[in-house]
């Protein structure tokens, strides 16, 4: 069991509970998957590009990415229907709670001028969406083997029914939320 997933079930769940005054455990929110996108539109020209990012996610992550494909031909973007655009991996169980602590206790705080992540990305069914400049931020990653920095988006989906359900899982859990000052 991973540290992130022993401090859910021992501190963060019963803190949950009190909190949204739910009785029951079993519909208390919890974290579902969690899913990591990277868009690589440059693949088209060049499929190399999509190897090395698919190698890096695979890195990132812990678990090989499925290569993404365009559903329908865009000529403005230069994209043919069936071409690669992009790779995603789908976190479930121990992997998923591994990723939620590196990310939140190393990779944002190696962020540059870091002042929290957007509290209006929630999608109102308690699903959290945030995007990522680089993806040089994770320790995993050796600069010197990167030919150029992408961007990623990292969805976290939950069991819970409303956003604030999911809003405070997420605080709980360590996510640095902005201030509304900020």
């Amino acid at each position: 069991m991973s540290r992130l997933e022993k401090s859910y079930h021992e501190t963060i769940l019963p803190q949950l509970m009190k909190d949204l005054s739910i009785k029951n455990v079993w519909a208390a929110p919890r974290m579902t998957k969690v899913i990591v996108n990277m868009g690589v539109g440059e693949a088209s020209a060049n499929i190399k590009l999509l190897d090395a990012a698919m190698e890096e996610m695979a890195a990132i992550t812990g678990q090989r990415p499925v290569m993404r494909r365009a559903r329908k031909s865009i000529a403005a973007f230069k994209i043919r229907e069936g071409q690669p655009v992009g790779a995603s991996v789908t976190l479930r169980g121990k992997r998923m709670y591994e990723f939620i602590d590196r990310l939140v206790n190393i990779a944002l705080a190696r962020v540059r001028d870091f002042r929290g992540v957007p509290t209006k990305s929630f999608d109102g069914r308690g699903n959290y969406t945030m995007g990522l400049q680089d993806q040089l931020i994770f320790p995993e990653i050796d600069y010197s083997k990167v030919d150029q920095t992408r961007g990623m988006n990292v969805t976290f989906v939950t069991s819970a029914r409303s956003d604030e359900g999911a809003r405070r899982l997420l605080e709980l859990i360590g996510m640095p939320f902005r201030r509304p000052n900020q």
